[in-house]
């Protein structure tokens, strides 16, 4: 059985956990790592996909900067939100065809909950944008249509990089 959990990344001086977005988790949330210009990444172990961590356009508000929540399913798959305070919201997800597996039986695809990579990657440059990063679209959307290997939570953080997100 893989991981499953919710990864909240903002920026700010604060703590995240300090945010009124997020006080519903706000005992439950784990500073995992800080990186470089104020980013901190958190964690929230755990859950069904029906907890709710939080609106990450409140902490975008908040924050004064974009916001974005992973939520990983098993180690195959990653729902992706982001918001940013001028650009707005998006919702996407890595490793589609994992994801896939997870939807009902409603007649719903990927392409009904979820941006079309192309499109993430139009989306994410701008989010980027708006957090002073400067990123082209090609190598965010490598990320958007990549196999979740070794895991989905490596394709998450690689996502993050990409964003120029980056780690120490």
């Amino acid at each position: 059985m893989g991981y499953w959990g919710y990864y909240v990344v903002g920026r700010s001086e604060r703590p995240l956990n300090e945010y009124a977005a997020v006080a519903g988790v706000h005992d439950e949330l784990t500073l995992l790592e800080r990186r470089p210009d104020g980013w901190q990444v958190w964690e929230v172990p755990g859950g069904d996909g029906a907890r709710d961590v939080g609106n990450m356009n409140t902490l975008a508000l908040e924050t004064g900067s974009p916001a974005l929540f992973g939520y990983v399913m098993d180690s195959d798959c990653v729902v992706v939100e982001a918001a940013a305070p001028e650009s707005g919201a998006w919702t996407t997800c890595l490793a589609r065809e994992a994801m896939a597996g997870y939807l009902g039986d409603d007649g719903l695809t990927v392409e009904d909950y979820f941006l079309e990579p192309r499109d993430a990657a139009d989306r994410a440059v701008a989010w980027a944008a708006e957090s002073g990063r400067r990123v082209t679209a090609e190598p965010l959307l490598d990320v958007l249509s990549a196999d979740p290997e070794p895991s989905a939570e490596q394709l998450f953080f690689r996502f993050l990089d990409r964003l120029g997100v980056l780690p120490q």
